[in-house]
């Protein structure tokens, strides 16, 4: 059984910034993509970035330049460092496995939120 487990969200004020990480437990991470998405209220989730098995990474063009991904395989974490935060960076912040190394995202955790505000 696939787990993964958010945490690091928060309150924090415009330019400032949080890391997320992500525990992941249930299979061998090395095999396979992860992401992070965010969604707000009203609105689809959408990808903030990902990084494949091969280590190959993909961000969002919203949080290029502040945010960086990464993974640590032997620990089965990954995480999103996010500096520069702007308000619009507000939302529940999801960790996600692919079902392959490359992506295709159906594993989700719990969500974590992050409020950026003054």
């Amino acid at each position: 059984q696939v787990q993964l487990v958010e945490s690091g969200g928060g309150l924090v004020q415009p330019g400032g910034s949080l890391r997320l990480s992500c525990a992941a437990s249930g299979s061998i991470m090395s095999l396979y993509a992860m992401g992070w998405y965010r969604q707000t209220p009203g609105k689809e989730r959408e990808l903030v970035a990902a990084i494949t098995s091969a280590g190959s990474i993909v961000y969002a063009d919203s949080v290029k330049g502040r945010f960086a991904i990464s993974r640590d395989n032997a620990k089965k974490m990954v995480y999103l460092q996010m500096d520069s935060l702007k308000p619009e960076d507000t939302a529940v912040y999801y960790c996600s496995r692919g079902s392959t190394g490359r992506g295709n995202f159906n594993y989700w955790g719990q969500g974590t939120q992050v409020t950026v505000s003054s």
